[in-house]
């Protein structure tokens, strides 16, 4: 039997997920106190995680065993993941990253730190658009 159902790790260290393409940080904060709104810490684990190498893609988080992979997060997605996802075993499709590679995905950035190829709105934040 496994130790938890699931294990969900958020990029919250690096030099660009925690603050400079998002709030990797308080994205890992309101998942951690949802999953304990609603009663899971015994089931579902979140923790900080190191660079992904999907830098410019972030704020990135991996729910394992699932082995599904979100981009561009907010706090604001973290409600919708842990509802739809790590309670009802669905995963938010709108906020999945799925390259067509594996291995490192790290983007470009121009001269004024945007990443290039980015798909999600950057910074991630309030008021981005929908994909």
């Amino acid at each position: 039997m496994p130790v938890f159902e699931r294990h969900v790790f958020v990029c919250t260290h690096g030099d660009w997920c925690p603050a400079v393409d998002g709030d990797g940080v308080g994205v890992h904060a309101r998942l951690k106190q949802l999953v304990r709104d609603r009663g899971l810490a015994g089931r579902v684990r979140v923790n900080h995680s190191g660079c992904f190498s999907q830098c410019g893609n972030g704020p990135m988080a991996v729910v394992y065993p699932d082995g599904v992979w979100y981009a561009a997060l907010t706090p604001a997605d973290a409600e919708e993941i842990v509802d739809r996802h790590l309670v009802g075993g669905q995963p938010v499709e709108r906020l999945r990253y799925d390259p067509a590679t594996m291995g490192g995905h790290k983007l470009e950035r121009d001269a004024d730190g945007r990443p290039r190829g980015r798909r999600g709105a950057w910074p991630a934040g309030p008021g981005r658009p929908e994909r």
